[in-house]
């Protein structure tokens, strides 16, 4: 059973071409995907739409065999009344962080396991404490965002998501806010999760950490999926002439 399935998801904002053009894609669990791909291919709007962040115009998406959502009787998506459940599966680190900047690392990392997950503080803390040491943090706790640096921010993020247990972490551009120096940091963090079997889908424009830390990469362009396999496949022998045209900006 697939940890998160999309099936013939389409997309278009404001009655243009369409975004998203019937994609499917599951991820099995443990398993890291990439998702790379020009700017305006969709990969965004694939991850907002199962991450429940952007409706889709039609589809299907499912969690651990749990529908979500699904085409009515017209081929429109209609959503499950209650997503609560459905939401805890998954975790979300955006590009820009999107930290509490009123509350201290401890409280951004243990607000929702204890509002919405209904978990006693005492425990949330304690789980909160260990991924701060984890991620190399355990003197931030009592810190707020503006007084850390970027990769920091980030990694409290990350530890953020992690703290809600989720069964899946996607990751939208994880390093593009930073400098190359913290992306650095935040590569190291993904790969330790990596090797954990965290189940994970990372939209990246980092082509070797692709390479290096994915299952499985899907290049995408015009909002369809062009290409998807192994690594050493679609980075290193792409079959499709726009995959090779894509990739060979990043060959100097």
């Amino acid at each position: 059973m697939k940890v998160m399935e999309l099936k013939g998801v389409r997309k278009s904002f404001d009655g243009t071409a369409e975004v998203l053009r019937d994609i499917s894609v599951g991820v099995d669990k443990g398993e890291v995907v990439a998702i790379i791909g020009p700017s305006g291919s969709g990969k965004s709007t694939l991850l907002r739409c199962a991450a429940l962040l952007t409706e889709m115009d039609s589809g299907e998406l499912s969690y651990s065999g749990n529908k979500a959502a699904w085409n009515d009787e017209q081929g429109r998506t209609v959503y499950a009344g209650d997503l609560k459940k459905i939401r805890r599966c998954f975790g979300l680190v955006f590009q820009n962080f999107n930290l509490f900047p009123h509350y201290t690392v401890l409280k951004n990392l243990t607000d929702a396991p204890v509002s919405v997950a209904g978990r006693s503080r005492a425990a949330a803390e304690n789980v909160a404490l260990e991924l701060l040491r984890k991620m190399g943090l355990s003197d931030k706790a009592g810190c707020y965002p503006c007084q850390l640096s970027g990769g920091q921010q980030q990694r409290v993020a990350i530890a953020r998501a992690l703290a809600m247990q989720p069964e899946i972490l996607f990751f939208d551009e994880p390093t593009s806010a930073l400098d190359p120096e913290l992306t650095g940091e935040i590569l190291k963090v993904i790969r330790q999760l990596a090797r954990e079997k965290m189940t994970m889908v990372i939209v990246t424009h980092e082509m070797a950490f692709a390479r290096d830390v994915a299952d499985r990469v899907i290049f995408m362009d015009g909002g369809v999926i062009v290409e998807q396999g192994a690594p050493n496949e679609v980075l290193g022998a792409p079959k499709e002439d726009r995959t090779r045209q894509f990739l060979a900006r990043f060959s100097n």
